[in-house]
C-alpha cells in the first residue's frame, strides 16, 4: 500500500533537522492502515515518535534534552528496583497499538513489574513542550495501569481507574511502592548524570 501524506515542507523540515526544544506536527484523518505503514515508514529513525488517537496523528522530533532526561529517569528508576529487591523488566520505546480502539503510541520508557506482560505496567513521558495528542487518552485506550509524566521539572503520576472512566493522578505507585517522586525530582539533572546516578542509590541504601 503506498502512503501519501500532505505535509508542509516547513514542518517536514522541522522534523528532519530538530533544534533545541521538541518538534512536533499533527494530522489529522489518518486510517490505521496509513499508521501502521508509517511505523514502518519511521522505524529507521528512533528520534521520531508516534501518538496516534482516533485519525489524529502527532509526528514529534524528540530534542537531545529530552533523550538525556528520560534515560537518567530510566536509569535511577531501574536503581531504585534494583536496590528495593523488586522485579523490574524494562520495555524501552516500543510501539504499543490496538487497532480496536484506533490507538498507538511509543512511551519514552516503560516497565513490566514482577514478571513479562504483553503490555507495560509503568509509562513513562517527558515533556518539555507542552501541546499536542492526549497522551493519556492514548493510555487509557491500551490499557495501561500507570503513567509517570516529568514536565517543569516535577513528576505527575497517573493511576487508571477503569478502561471507561480513565485515570486519576495518585501520590503512590502500586508497583514501586516506596517510590518518593518529590525526593526522585531532586536528582534529574542530565549535566551531572553520574554524580547523580551515584547519589541517589546511596541515598537509597541511607
Amino acid at each position: 500500500m503506498k502512503v501519501t501524506l500532505d505535509i508542509a515542507s516547513s514542518d517536514l523540515e522541522k522534523l528532519l533537522n530538530p533544534r533545541i526544544k521538541e518538534n512536533r506536527i499533527t494530522l489529522n484523518d489518518i486510517s490505521w492502515h496509513e499508521y501502521e505503514s508509517l511505523l514502518r515508514i519511521f522505524r529507521d529513525k528512533p528520534l521520531l515518535r508516534l501518538s496516534y488517537l482516533e485519525g489524529d496523528l502527532e509526528i514529534m522530533t524528540n530534542s537531545p534534552e529530552h533523550e538525556m532526561i528520560k534515560t537518567l529517569i530510566g536509569r535511577l528508576i531501574e536503581i531504585y528496583a534494583l536496590e528495593k529487591g523488586i522485579d523490574l523488566y524494562g520495555c524501552g520505546s516500543a510501539t504499543y497499538k490496538k487497532e480496536a480502539k484506533f490507538r498507538g503510541l511509543e512511551p519514552d520508557e516503560s516497565y513490566c513489574i514482577g514478571n513479562r506482560k504483553d503490555i507495560p505496567d509503568l509509562a513513562i513521558e517527558v515533556i518539555i513542550t507542552s501541546g499536542g495528542i492526549d497522551k493519556l487518552k492514548i493510555y487509557q485506550g491500551l490499557n495501561i495501569p500507570e503513567v509517570l509524566f516529568w514536565q517543569e521539572e516535577k513528576f505527575t503520576l497517573y493511576g487508571l481507574i477503569d478502561e471507561l472512566e480513565g485515570y486519576q493522578e495518585i501520590e503512590q505507585s502500586q508497583f514501586l511502592p516506596e517510590l518518593n517522586l518529590k525526593q526522585l525530582a531532586q536528582y534529574i539533572n542530565p549535566a551531572e548524570e553520574p554524580e547523580m546516578v551515584r547519589a541517589y542509590r546511596q541515598t537509597i541504601r541511607n
